[in-house]
């Protein structure tokens, strides 16, 4: 699975995206089974770019100095720990209920849960990473632009991630309906 790995992978591979073109990404919010679960799922990965897409501007302004350092640390420490925690309980809800769940509905697409189980435990080292480099830039032990570098690859590969969840899984949610998942 190397060459699938999260910090490898361009995207799923095809035959794991086959769902896609029955279930095309323009299409999903108008698909009687979207609202509900679909989309409460789909805003809750919306909120983790918006906070890291937030973080990101905060240091870029500190970096520039159009933003006090105390109100990007306040800023950071909030969304940072917001980021993390939800997150880590977003993956474990995942990882215990939904990927068993849809992988029973689509049995082909095993594979893929396990490429995005494998990405939840390569993001626990990604997300030790990123708040080890926050709490060096809270503590005043820590760079802004190392933190800026690693928030950067962070987000590269949490977005990685994201579209390959959403391609997987949204698209056996609207063939099979929410019922079960919820």
């Amino acid at each position: 699975m190397d060459d699938l790995s999260l910090g490898t992978r361009q995207q799923m591979p095809e035959g794991l995206r086959a769902l896609l073109a029955e279930f095309p990404r323009d299409g999903w919010e108008r698909h009687r089974h979207f609202a509900g679960l679909v989309q409460f799922w789909l805003e809750r990965h919306m909120m983790f770019r918006q906070l890291r897409t937030v973080m990101q501007q905060d240091v870029e302004a500190a970096m520039d100095k159009k933003m006090p350092g105390r109100e990007q640390a306040s800023r950071l420490s909030r969304f940072g720990g917001m980021m993390v925690s939800q997150l880590h309980g977003h993956h474990q809800i995942e990882d215990a209920h939904y990927f068993p769940v849809l992988g029973r509905m689509e049995p082909k697409l095993g594979k893929g849960f396990d490429i995005l189980d494998a990405d939840h435990h390569a993001m626990d080292g990604l997300l030790n990473r990123f708040t080890e480099s926050a709490n060096a830039v809270l503590q005043g032990k820590g760079e802004l632009g190392t933190f800026r570098q690693e928030l950067l690859s962070f987000g590269t590969l949490l977005e990685r991630h994201l579209e390959d969840e959403e391609d997987l899984i949204v698209p056996v949610i609207l063939r099979h309906g929410p019922g079960k998942l919820e």
